[in-house]
């Protein structure tokens, strides 16, 4: 997989930063599961702990249709992984493939693209139910950039304890 990282925009629109970031974290995570199998991104590095980059990529996928399609869109689509709407269940990677994770994970984050883009301002407001919360587009892909940065941590720590590579 060829995985194009661009450093986010700085003198921009608020838009386009935000989009430029939230891609930028995207990409990041694409790179910490580059070139890896399935029993390597499967592999747990801090046992008891069941996190993986494979369960990391399945969560992802889970909160961008949350955010994004449920949330923004108001679709009525069920979740990735979960009928229950259990976020912890993406984390269970028995009998899953990063082929099945990669496609869910690229998928949704077509359609949160797609669906960002039909909006017309950041300060467009969205009801989540869930959490009985009001929320405007803006703190949505905020809340993205960093629920993908608090994972790339997660992600950085994994790849380095399956093969040794560091870095971006």
């Amino acid at each position: 997989m060829s995985i194009e990282r661009l450093m986010p925009p700085t003198t921009t629109t608020e838009r386009e930063t935000l989009r430029g970031y939230l891609d930028f974290q995207r990409a990041t995570l694409a790179l910490k599961c580059d070139g890896l199998d399935d029993e390597q991104l499967r592999q747990q590095a801090s046992p008891p702990s069941t996190l993986s980059l494979l369960g990391l990529l399945r969560h992802m996928a889970e909160v961008e249709r949350v955010w994004f399609r449920l949330v923004v869109n108001r679709e009525d689509v069920p979740r990735v992984w979960s009928d229950t709407g259990d976020f912890q269940a993406a984390f269970n990677t028995d009998g899953a493939t990063a082929h099945e994770a990669y496609a869910a994970w690229e998928r949704e984050i077509e359609h949160a693209r797609r669906i960002e883009a039909t909006v017309d301002s950041l300060d467009n407001v969205y009801r989540y139910e869930r959490r009985d919360m009001d929320i405007s587009l803006r703190a949505v892909m905020m809340h993205m950039i960093g629920e993908y940065a608090r994972h790339n941590g997660h992600a950085d720590l994994l790849r380095e304890a399956v093969d040794g590579t560091v870095g971006p």
